[in-house]
């Protein structure tokens, strides 16, 4: 089992992009265990007649407008190339595609425009590469594109540097370093909380409607064999209770300034215990204090015979149908562990590239990445997102408005059937079950 799961992730190095590294073997560094924070404030969300968007309302938090998203990654290069991004916004307009995620603290922990707040200015974290931030998210707006802030969280190599009391140490007090040589900081580190809240708030001051946070979690290379842990930090936390306070810390903060909070997790620690240790991502956990979990749940990144499919790369609709009902088995099973409490919407990552490196890959074109959409409806999710580093998408796997809202009417009238459907059988089956008891002289009187 412990070779399957480590396969599974090691294709997460594979992609070219810089979102993942390579996981020769998972650490064994155990803790004491204590309880998590308290579970962040219920919600409760209320669709809108006729069709409208719909709002959710948080005790404590200011409304905030919920949007259907499709959406795309954008790198902070890309969106700050004026010709480049008024070609994809072109593109957007004649497609269904209604969001775009874009590098605010990128993967090497500097931030995509010139943002003044105290801890970047001390850094001197900025590295320009949007010159006008205000204007691109107006831009976003004005196409009635919902705009997203990707923040990478706990492996930030510049602030590591910078700020080397924040970051992971090795035994003789020496800044850790991961196999391909980055530092990370300190999950446990409520300085780097605070830090990254403070670059939460203020892509929000100048446009953003949500925080993504990717990177939310541990490096998971052997390396991390030798980071040593103050207890001083630590305070008997595990690795999966120190990411889901954060996350509830950072859910109140930017919640509180009318943001949505969404989360990047790997696919493969939705039904492994010892990814999720791993990393420090609980699934079923973290959904309780976000208002989106993004799963990537590339065919890609799975290994050949993962949900019982050879090469799950060939299969994509497969693949992510199979990723999805695992995502609905673990959150129903969370759910029913706590009927009162929120639970966030999951909106998956989608795979837009070729993984040429495979020894069994296909070529990922329109009809592969129609195939995954189709897959996450099927599933029974209504939100995507698409990824490709270099940003180069197959729009001609993607709707026109038109067809989206016809699409997406006939979807709802299916799961409104399906609905009065099973309505009808649990009825029956009631039925036919108290009928049964007053038969034999057991139904009650």
């Amino acid at each position: 089992m412990r070779k399957w799961i480590a396969a599974g992730v090691l294709a997460l190095a594979l992609t070219g992009c810089t979102r993942y590294e390579p996981v020769e073997e998972f650490p064994d560094i155990e803790y004491d265990s204590t309880a998590a924070t308290e579970a962040a404030q219920e919600s409760t969300e209320a669709e809108t007649e006729g069709g409208e968007e719909a709002v959710i309302s948080i005790s404590a938090y200011p409304e905030r407008e919920r949007v259907k998203v499709k959406g795309i990654y954008v790198s902070a290069y890309v969106a700050g190339t004026g010709d480049m991004i008024d070609r994809i916004i072109e593109q957007m307009d004649q497609t269904e595609l209604n969001a775009m995620v874009i590098d605010v603290k990128d993967d090497q922990g500097r931030i995509t425009f010139a943002m003044d707040s105290p801890t970047v200015n001390e850094i001197g974290a900025s590295k320009v590469f949007i010159n006008d931030m205000p204007a691109l998210i107006q831009k976003l707006k004005d196409h009635n594109i919902y705009p997203i802030a990707r923040v990478v969280a706990f492996r930030d190599p510049y602030l590591a540097e910078q700020k080397p009391e924040w970051s992971l140490h090795v035994a003789d007090g020496g800044i850790y370093r991961d196999n391909k040589g980055l530092a990370w900081v300190n999950p446990y580190c409520q300085e780097v909380w605070d830090y990254l809240v403070e670059v939460g708030k203020k892509a929000g001051e100048i446009g953003f409607s949500e925080i993504q946070f990717d990177y939310i979690r541990f490096a998971v290379d052997r390396t991390m064999k030798d980071v040593v842990f103050d207890p001083e930090d630590t305070k008997g936390r595990s690795k999966e209770e120190a990411i889901t306070e954060f996350i509830s810390y950072a859910y109140d903060a930017l919640a509180r300034e009318g943001l949505m909070v969404s989360a990047d997790v790997f696919g493969t620690i939705i039904r492994s215990g010892e990814d999720a240790q791993a990393v420090g991502q609980d699934y079923g956990e973290m959904a309780r204090h976000l208002d989106y979990l993004c799963p990537m749940i590339y065919p890609s990144h799975y290994g050949d015979g993962n949900f019982g499919i050879e090469h799950p790369d060939t299969q994509p609709y497969d693949t992510i149908l199979n990723a999805l009902k695992g995502s609905k088995d673990v959150l129903a099973k969370a759910k029913a562990e706590n009927e009162n409490g929120r639970q966030a919407i999951v909106r998956p990552w989608l795979q837009d590239f070729t993984a040429s490196y495979l020894k069994n890959y296909i070529d990922y074109g329109d009809e592969q990445v129609r195939a995954q959409i189709q897959a996450v409806y099927d599933a029974g999710y209504d939100e995507w997102i698409l990824w490709d580093a270099g940003v180069s998408y197959h729009y001609g796997g993607l709707l026109t408005p038109e067809e989206a809202a016809r699409e997406e009417q006939e979807i709802q009238e299916s799961r409104a059937e399906e609905a009065r459907l099973e309505e009808s059988r649990a009825a029956e089956s009631s039925a036919a079950a108290q009928s049964g008891a007053a038969a034999d002289g057991t139904g009650n009187q």
